[in-house]
């Protein structure tokens, strides 16, 4: 099977509309379908097909792109008698972001109708698509990964294939999400600390984005402590994380500003120093997540 030719997307949402142009613009003849029609105006306009049913735009293309706003949203549109009667010998990418068992259940669903799936990860906004290095998460049977290999590319060319576990591509994201909404919220209450000492917050911003790519390589490291569960001091002891996240409370305290971030940031490395882990790396914080 190969997705050169027609292709299919569901869900016409900034991501979904993005995708579907993107596709258009490689050569492909997509069709689409949406809950609201409406959606679908601008696309129609530039050549794109708009289908009456979801049942009608699966049958249009040997593979499908879904990209909706959730699982709940994936079951009403797609376990349906009409879409399961049109599903044999198709192929769905889902794009959606969905959970590992959620992932499981879909995979168990479209091969109970005779369908291949493969669950993907979308890593990037709508703006970042279609680049070299978008970042995109697969993982399903490697026939099936395969064949739409180069619709992914399409999308991104940041491509990292997990394997066959259907799973991983959702764990990885939900993995990541967590830290970018911990980085995000991280993010915004620094900006609320410049904030209150009248400092501009688009500095703040040059900032952050300048040592990005040096607290990548810190976390790399963390992460591989954490791998081999070997906690041994080689870059940042976790008492001294202790005395700095009390700092960031404390001063926000002082500013009358937001302390929820801190507080908590705060109270799981006293947590963990209190549990004796105050002279091992600061990955040893994981220790007690895992015991939470």
């Amino acid at each position: 099977m190969t997705t050169k030719g027609k292709i299919t997307v569901i869900g016409l949402g900034a991501m979904g509309v993005t995708l579907a142009k993107l596709l258009l613009q490689a050569g492909y003849t997509v069709t689409v379908w949406n809950r609201s029609a409406d959606k679908a105006k601008e696309l129609v306009e530039a050549g794109v097909v708009l289908a009456e049913s979801a049942a009608a735009a699966i049958a249009a293309s040997p593979v499908t792109v879904i990209c909706v706003y959730d699982y709940k949203a994936t079951v009403a549109i797609l376990h349906t008698p009409e879409v399961e009667a049109v599903l044999e010998g198709r192929t769905l990418l889902q794009l959606t972001t969905i959970s590992p068992a959620e992932a499981r259940s879909s995979l168990e669903w479209a091969t109970v109708n005779g369908a291949g799936y493969v669950n993907g990860a979308i890593q990037a906004a709508p703006s970042q698509m279609g680049r070299p290095d978008t970042p995109i998460l697969v993982s399903g049977n490697k026939q099936v990964l395969q064949s739409v290999y180069s619709l992914l590319e399409v999308f991104g060319g940041g491509i990292s294939n997990l394997g066959e576990n259907i799973a991983a591509a959702p764990t990885v994201d939900l993995a990541t999400l967590s830290y970018i909404y911990g980085s995000s919220i991280g993010f915004f209450h620094g900006a609320r600390v410049m904030e209150a000492e009248g400092l501009p917050v688009n500095e703040f911003g040059d900032i952050v984005a300048g040592i990005t790519p040096t607290f990548g390589e810190f976390l790399k490291y963390e992460g591989n402590k954490i791998h081999t569960n070997d906690y041994t001091i080689g870059e940042s002891p976790l008492r001294i994380s202790v005395e700095a996240t009390a700092r960031i409370e404390q001063a926000a305290i002082e500013a009358g500003i937001n302390t929820e971030f801190p507080a908590l940031a705060a109270s799981l490395l006293r947590r963990a120093d209190a549990a004796g882990y105050g002279s091992e790396e600061i990955a040893a914080v994981m220790k007690v997540l895992r015991a939470s």
